[in-house]
């Protein structure tokens, strides 16, 4: 299974992608996965270039994943624009047949809600599949990070297990 991170924080080696990381890191080793990562904060100076052969290959490598790990900080409860910009480079169903779990991280509960709100429309606009509600880690727990992601992952044991299934089907008529 080809699992991609695909992190829009605009600091590079991020918190954020951190949990995107962690997360990916513990589904890949359930489901016998490889792992990338696109750090979009080493690409910004790329990200409005049109066209780019750099910023091609990321978008290919993406579109091409089996499972992908969207993530960025809570932005004035969305999403970044670096991830937004970064987006808006697919065409119409330029992600269609990806899994895609969203993956956003904030100061504090009250923004909970941002990857179902604001990141899961735009992937299910570009034809991801969204199989569940996403994570989102509120940074104060960053002290007990890898508590918090096994429980996701505990959680939400019965979508990877979809994951893979599906992932399998396809594979096979492949």
């Amino acid at each position: 299974m080809k699992i991609t991170v695909l992190v829009g924080n605009p600091k590079p080696m991020s918190r954020t992608l951190r949990v995107a990381q962690g997360l990916a890191e513990r589904v890949s080793t359930r489901v016998s996965g490889d792992v990338s990562t696109i750090d979009l904060a080493h690409y910004t100076d790329r990200v409005f270039t049109w066209p780019d052969e750099t910023m091609t290959a990321l978008t290919t490598t993406v579109a091409s994943s089996d499972l992908a790990f969207i993530a960025s900080p809570t932005y004035k409860a969305a999403y970044t624009g670096l991830l937004k910009s970064f987006l808006d480079r697919y065409p119409a169903n330029g992600l269609k047949g990806v899994m895609s779990i969203p993956v956003m991280t904030g100061a504090d509960a009250a923004h909970a809600l941002a990857p179902a709100t604001s990141l899961t429309p735009v992937l299910t606009e570009l034809g991801a599949m969204v199989p569940c509600a996403g994570m989102y880690f509120k940074t104060p727990e960053f002290g007990r990070v890898d508590e918090v992601l096994d429980q996701w992952l505990t959680d939400n044991s019965a979508v990877i297990d979809l994951i893979m299934a599906a992932t399998s089907c396809s594979a096979a008529k492949r």
